[in-house]
């Protein structure tokens, strides 16, 4: 399907609520039957009709099939945060006793998952370098329920070969979930590469304006409704109807606010590259990122979220530079309006500061969608600070 179709036209009958342009906002907790045996045949296939909000609601329908037509997926579940979304796409494909593969560093809550919840359940986890497929096959156990991606991460822009991983994951049984909030659906689809489960936060590009939180999780129909009825429904993690109705809104705009990051980022990475007072850059399209083939291959582009390395000889100089910034805030997330920044010095005391340590002197940009002078000329000036 055409993306214009899909973000404009899909899944909307807008016949039915009036002929308005803009969808409804379903705010019903529940619907009515006329009959006993409709309400019957609801109870007994809640996915396949709207009984309950907690469940499905028309609202969150139109964006859930939206979603999963971006994805190229059979289906989807929008929940009320991305990390709802990893908890129940792990969840549903581990039993106790079972066995993971992660890519290490993870998102910070995909590792509590694993580090801090699953092992109550005698579920442990092995944590690898993914960018070698010869670390996932010597990683994998009689045990292994699930191997769980993250390409690109979102600090040092790590790249899995999803290909080899999905492949590789077939020939052994092993479920494989990919965390692709780096990406979008518009610029990787890794359903397309054989990956069983695609997760984002929609909280970034999907909303794009920093006014909504929201997870997304793709999948053959068969392992969403499994999801639906078990994790999805019981910890009734769903997405509420304005909420949706805010994603739905945001998706309106999404290759277009893309465009304008993605040339606004290249530009942004090239002043980096050249300035003094950076040692390097990261960043995913970039010929000098190790993995750059690979992220050519995978990837359509890359766009808003880098990394580079400052060059300080202490933290207080890095300190003094993020807060001399007077456009671009220090703020967690990425993918709305806004330029954000966070230093990785912010996660350590000062006493654990090592110079030395290259991610110490790590900072991670994300361009937003102002003029690319406006940010450029901000940088500068924090700079010269230093």
């Amino acid at each position: 399907m055409d993306i214009s179709y899909i973000i404009n036209e899909f899944a909307e009958d807008r016949e039915q609520y009036f002929n308005a342009v803009a969808p409804p906002i379903m705010q019903s907790s529940n619907f009515i039957f006329k009959t006993v045996d409709e309400m019957r045949k609801a109870f007994a296939d809640e996915y396949a009709t709207y009984l309950y909000s907690r469940g499905k609601n028309p609202t969150v329908e139109i964006l859930r099939r939206k979603l999963a037509a971006l994805d190229a997926a059979e289906d989807c579940l929008v929940f009320n945060s991305g990390a709802a979304a990893i908890f129940a796409g792990v969840f549903a494909n581990v039993k106790a006793g079972d066995h993971i593969v992660s890519v290490d560093k993870p998102y910070a809550w995909a590792q509590k998952l694993f580090n801090n919840i699953l092992p109550r359940f005698g579920i442990t986890t092995t944590y690898v370098d993914g960018r070698y497929i010869e670390n996932f096959e010597r990683a994998i156990l009689p045990n292994t329920a699930v191997i769980y991606l993250e390409s690109p991460n979102s600090w040092d822009y790590a790249l899995q070969d999803l290909k080899a991983v999905a492949d590789l994951a077939k020939a052994e049984g092993i479920i494989t979930i990919c965390d692709n909030s780096y990406c979008t659906p518009i610029y990787q689809q890794p359903i397309g590469f054989g990956i069983d489960l695609v997760l984002q936060s929609a909280t970034k590009y999907i909303g794009g304006h920093s006014d909504t939180i929201a997870g997304v999780l793709c999948g053959s129909h068969h392992m969403i409704k499994k999801i639906f009825n078990s994790e999805y429904m019981t910890v009734g993690s769903g997405i509420q109807p304005f909420n949706a109705w805010l994603l739905i809104r945001g998706l309106r705009t999404l290759p277009l606010r893309l465009e304008h990051i993605t040339r606004s980022t290249y530009k942004i990475v090239d002043f980096l590259k050249h300035h003094a007072r950076v040692e390097e850059v990261i960043f995913p399209f970039d010929e000098d990122f190790p993995q750059f083939e690979l992220a050519r291959q995978q990837m359509k582009n890359a766009c808003g979220l880098l990394t580079f390395v400052i060059k300080a000889d202490n933290m207080d100089a890095i300190e003094r530079f993020c807060e001399n910034l007077h456009h671009i805030f220090m703020a967690v997330s990425w993918g709305g309006h806004e330029s954000l920044i966070i230093p990785k010095c912010a996660g350590m005391e000062a006493a654990s500061f090592d110079v030395n340590n290259r991610e110490h002197r790590m900072l991670r940009l994300y361009c937003g969608l102002e003029e690319t002078s406006y940010l450029v000329n901000d940088l500068e000036q924090a700079f010269n600070k230093m």
